[in-house]
């Protein structure tokens, strides 16, 4: 936590996921250094920005390049996998020094399905590329909680691990990628008024294996659903998870701030 004059202490969060190459920053003077400055005024101490084109990772890593505080992932989204030719490129990006984790990757059968043994494919080459580099998984999975676990089970690291982001699954679903050493994270969408089971979810999931993020600018939390999410709009987040589970902002902040470090920036 940081000191602010007289009033207090800022209580500091970590966004774990977010896509700040995709943001639009015109609102800020500074464009996307305003839009961190602004974030950073809010407590957002740490950002991880996801990779999900090998066409777009470099010019993502030149916006972030300059902060020591954002990290980076280097993935392919299953949406946009058309071919497996771009694994090669995939590996060597993963191998920059700011990327600290896999992904994102996984499944997504709620959109595309006509491709389903593509992305099966394509996930399990990043969770082998996973294991090579000795770097965390970051797993999308909708509408395909069998092949996710299936998957999970015969190609992850259980001692790397990862993390279920954006999670909207059941609790089995959830207590299956505990067992397998994952980690959940989420986002705003638990503040929205059809979430009451996945609110209900996030009261079982024990605290040690929490993240919080704003996948932004998607799924932006209420009460700014309509416009732009933002890295720091965690804290809407972050406040939403600590009042469900019954404990402190500076308790979840502190907790999931741990959680990160333990998952995604410590050497294994």
């Amino acid at each position: 936590m940081v000191l602010i004059g007289k009033i207090g202490y800022l209580i500091m969060i970590i966004d774990s996921h977010c896509h700040l190459d995709k943001l639009d920053t015109s609102h800020y003077a500074d464009g996307l250094a305003g839009l961190i400055a602004a974030a950073q005024a809010d407590g957002i101490s740490q950002m991880l920005c996801i990779g999900v084109d090998t066409d777009q990772f470099e010019p993502m890593m030149s916006q972030i390049k300059e902060y020591d505080f954002i990290h980076a992932s280097a993935g392919l989204h299953p949406l946009g996998v058309k071919d497996l030719d771009c694994l090669n490129l995939l590996e060597q990006q993963a191998q920059h020094d700011k990327v600290v984790a896999i992904g994102e990757t996984g499944l997504d059968y709620f959109y595309q399905q006509d491709n389903a043994a593509l992305q099966q494919q394509a996930f399990a080459a990043h969770l082998q590329l996973s294991k090579r580099l000795r770097k965390p998984v970051i797993v999308h999975t909708r509408d395909a909680n069998a092949d996710t676990l299936t998957l999970l089970r015969n190609e992850a690291d259980q001692t790397l691990g990862g993390v279920i982001h954006c999670f909207t699954e059941d609790w089995a679903m959830a207590e299956a990628c505990l067992n397998l050493g994952f980690y959940i994270s989420i986002s705003g969408i638990v503040t929205f008024n059809n979430a009451s089971a996945l609110r209900e979810v996030v009261k079982q999931i024990p605290m040690d294996r929490l993240l919080v993020e704003t996948d932004s600018p998607y799924l932006t939390p209420a009460p700014y659903r309509g416009q732009q999410n933002e890295p720091k709009h965690v804290r809407l987040v972050a406040q939403y998870v600590a009042d469900l589970k019954g404990v402190s902002l500076a308790q979840l902040a502190q907790q999931t701030s741990d959680n990160f470090t333990q998952l995604f920036l410590t050497p294994r």
